[in-house]
């Protein structure tokens, strides 16, 4: 059976798990209880739960959990005309990110940069970040994983080649970021800013 734990969280549990164990053991209360709940907050944060993505035809997912911060025509170079979705991560949220739709990953790219807050407009040409370019059967999309003040790590486990399922992850973010979804303008939009979504599950928009 699979722990629902994105396996870059281990060292973040065991390490301060176990030392709070030993430190337990020899009398440290105080100490083995700081150390417990870091523990139970890197259980927390990397938690990985299982989604079950619709069967919607030219359906585009939510690559993130989060609260939807912006909606804006922009064009991208892989997608083209597209609309950027704006996903902020809360250091609360499922950060396991996931593919929007079922294709083949045609580029990846990895940009170092700045740790601006996430929620920022200019953390998207700034920040440090990872873009996952997806060729779907009929459209292109594009992913990009923003890293923020306290976000330090962008983790892509995909490279170019690879197939993806929709909803399939792909990647994470450490410790509170955004994720950037890039559609065809020409895609029914299905999503505004505020609303809260799941990734794997909460349909973006509708390809036409």
């Amino acid at each position: 059976m699979r722990i629902p734990v994105a396996p870059e969280g281990w060292p973040f549990i065991l390490i301060p798990a176990a030392v709070a164990g030993a430190l337990g053991w020899t009398g440290w209360w105080w100490a083995a209880l700081v150390l417990g709940v870091a523990a139970l907050a890197g259980l927390g944060f990397f938690r990985d739960p299982e989604r079950t993505p619709p069967e919607v035809p030219g359906a585009v997912l939510a690559p993130a959990d989060g609260r939807v911060r912006e909606i804006r025509d922009v064009r991208d170079p892989f997608v083209g005309e597209a609309v950027r979705v704006s996903i902020f991560l809360s250091p609360l949220d499922v950060h396991v990110n996931r593919s929007p739709l079922a294709g083949r990953v045609a580029e990846v790219e990895f940009h170092p940069g700045r740790f601006l807050a996430a929620y920022r407009p200019e953390a998207s040409e700034e920040n440090e970040r990872c873009r996952i370019a997806l060729q779907g059967e009929s459209a292109r999309v594009t992913v990009t994983q923003i890293a923020g003040i306290v976000a330090r790590r962008v983790v892509c486990r995909v490279r170019s080649g690879d197939k993806l399922r929709a909803g399939e992850r792909f990647g994470l973010i450490r410790f509170g970021s955004r994720t950037d979804l890039f559609m065809p303008r020409g895609a029914h939009l299905r999503c505004r800013p505020g609303d809260k979504v799941r990734g794997g599950e909460t349909i973006m928009g509708v390809l036409r």
